[in-house]
């Protein structure tokens, strides 16, 4: 039997957006054709996300690399056939045509992994719900009720420039994106 220091990871291309499912394919496969010795784990990186769905967070994971499903295998004899054969499978990234899969070298292999744990660590990764230029609601602190414009956006530290008239003076604000609303 193969050991482990032989495995390397591979990427397997997957239909785009049946990642998960594909994953679900191969561990099932691998678990039918008793080949657990040759293929360690299954990975689809993901992403939280934070979306705000009328005014409330909601958590979603997010495909980072879509249509990417990576494997830690040991790649050889009928292993690339079966896991080609699996539904939603288009095939190995980076083969050649009648060649053998090519694994990824250590730096993408850290880069890809490193950016999964980053990832999972950094959750409050939101994705940008506002837009330049447009008017906004202030629903929290001492600006409660007016309105402005979206002037900047600081992603990083998920704030908002908002241009708000006051008394007939246009004054900017700096807002986190939990204190407004789209109007």
């Amino acid at each position: 039997m193969a050991e482990v220091k032989d495995k390397k990871w591979y990427v397997v291309r997957a239909v785009s957006g049946q990642e998960n499912k594909v994953k679900e394919y191969i561990e099932r496969e691998i678990a039918h054709e008793g080949l657990e010795d040759f293929i360690e784990e299954v990975l689809v990186p993901t992403e939280k996300v934070i979306q705000i769905r009328n005014g409330k967070k909601v958590n979603k994971e997010r495909v980072y690399f879509p249509g990417y499903v990576m494997i830690l295998a040991n790649i050889g004899g009928e292993i690339p056939h079966i896991i080609k054969s699996i539904n939603g499978v288009i095939g190995f990234l980076g083969e050649t045509k009648g060649g053998d899969p090519v694994p990824l070298r250590k730096s993408e292999v850290n880069r890809m992994l490193g950016k999964v744990d980053e990832l999972s660590v950094k959750a409050d990764n939101v994705a940008i719900p506002f837009t330049i230029g447009e008017t906004i609601k202030v629903i929290d602190g001492p600006f409660n009720g007016f309105n402005g414009t979206v002037e900047k956006i600081n992603e990083e530290k998920r704030k908002l420039e908002v241009m708000v008239k006051i008394f007939g003076r246009k004054t900017p604000l700096e807002l986190s994106y939990m204190q407004v609303e789209k109007v």
